[in-house]
């Protein structure tokens, strides 16, 4: 009876943990999904990240901060990266 005991606790530890790692894993990939979605390395004054994108103090207003070097669109400008490629429509 013991020995039935200490199988079937086993048994659900065994299972506590294969159902720890089916939920971390997947959720450690998702969350450090976002941080490479683009191709460009930015600059090291950007030091602010903002839903896994890297971006220079002032972010909040791109339309005065950002125009010097993407560009008076977002689009590119003297650097050629355009906010669009990792913020899309929401630009």
């Amino acid at each position: 009876m013991k020995f039935q005991l200490k199988i079937k606790n086993n048994m659900k530890n065994n299972a506590l943990v294969i159902f720890s790692i089916i939920l971390i894993i997947p959720a450690l990939i998702i969350g450090c999904e976002k941080e490479n979605k683009s191709n460009h390395n930015p600059p090291a004054d950007h030091t602010v990240s903002k839903d896994g994108f890297m971006h220079k103090s002032g972010l909040q207003q791109p339309l005065v901060n950002c125009v010097g070097c993407h560009g008076s669109g977002l689009k590119g400008g003297t650097v050629g990266v355009s906010c669009f490629e990792c913020h899309g429509a929401k630009w």
